[in-house]
């Protein structure tokens, strides 16, 4: 029921800048479908849906380790086969894989069956630490509440930031989460803090992103000590102060690339990095391409 719930959210319509999908549930018997909270969910449409879809999302299921019916494993390879975007959730990566989709490829799923996966599976690169991986027109997600950085990034890689962002402030998430399922005890950096102290602080350094702000600024604005400030700091958040920065900064960074014309020079300058390299090395490690490489995939802008 929670990976219904997430995709299901992050799909829907989420203000002007993300009016939402046309979002259909698929089984292979149509129904009341039983869920893990005791709760069944009446799904109306059969595999033939999948015929017709952009985007083909296969959900965990408590029997994943007896292999899903040929008509299913059919219909995903279908789906793959005409060009669809085909990804898997948790344990769904089970599903993809024993319908071939994963042979040669990496891939990912809920740390605690990465072994079983792999075992069964000898021709797929398992990656327990991933939160997700994209292998282009395949992409796996990791367990549980992981299935919302599979979601942000497939909105975010087909629809650009500006989107992903949108989603993720209306669900109270960041839009991007580096790391693996290493995090899995930390939480989420929200856009919203508890710590009054240290939400003062985090919405002036979201207003003040072109200033330097080392953490000694940040202790003192929060009237703390700098260690302290820093252990209250990822308690709260379940991050270091220096990464939250360099995530929003790259946030926003990309925000400008799809929205605006300005140069890669004058965003660096705005989003706080020193020199347009200096954005361009941040930015090809942590999201692959460099800036204008990323304006060119989303907008028209030179």
């Amino acid at each position: 029921m929670l990976a219904v719930g997430i995709v299901t959210e992050v799909f829907a319509p989420h203000g002007e800048r993300a009016p939402g999908f046309d979002v259909a549930l698929c089984t292979d018997r149509p129904g009341p479908v039983p869920t893990d909270v005791g709760v069944p969910l009446g799904v109306t449409h059969g595999l033939d849906r999948l015929a017709s879809a952009d985007l083909v999302i296969a959900l965990p299921w408590a029997d994943f380790r007896t292999p899903p019916a040929s008509a299913v494993l059919d219909a995903l390879s279908a789906a793959h086969e005409r060009g669809a975007l085909v990804a898997g959730h948790c344990v769904d990566a089970f599903a993809l894989a024993a319908a071939g989709l994963l042979d040669g490829r990496r891939a990912t799923t809920h740390w605690r069956f990465a072994e079983l996966l792999a075992g069964r599976h000898p021709d797929v690169t398992v990656e327990p630490d991933a939160l997700y991986i994209d292998e282009g027109r395949v992409v796996t997600g990791a367990g549980a509440a992981a299935g919302f950085d599979l979601c942000l990034h497939l909105l975010r890689r087909e629809h650009g930031a500006a989107m992903a962002n949108a989603v993720a402030r209306d669900v109270v998430l960041p839009s991007h989460r580096d790391g693996g399922q290493a995090q899995y005890l930390a939480a989420p950096v929200p856009e919203d803090c508890r710590d009054e102290r240290l939400a003062e602080v985090l919405a002036w350094a979201r207003e003040n992103l072109h200033q330097p702000l080392p953490v000694a600024e940040l202790a003192r604005r929060a009237v703390m000590s700098k260690r302290s400030f820093a252990r209250r700091f990822t308690a709260a958040t379940g991050t270091t102060p220096h990464a939250w920065l360099r995530n929003l900064r790259l946030s926003s960074a990309e925000e400008l690339l799809e929205t605006t014309d300005l140069p890669v020079e004058e965003i660096a300058r705005r989003v706080g990095y020193g020199s347009a390299a200096v954005l361009r090395e941040q930015f090809v490690r942590r999201r692959g391409v460099p800036p204008r490489s990323y304006r060119r995939s989303f907008t028209n802008a030179p």
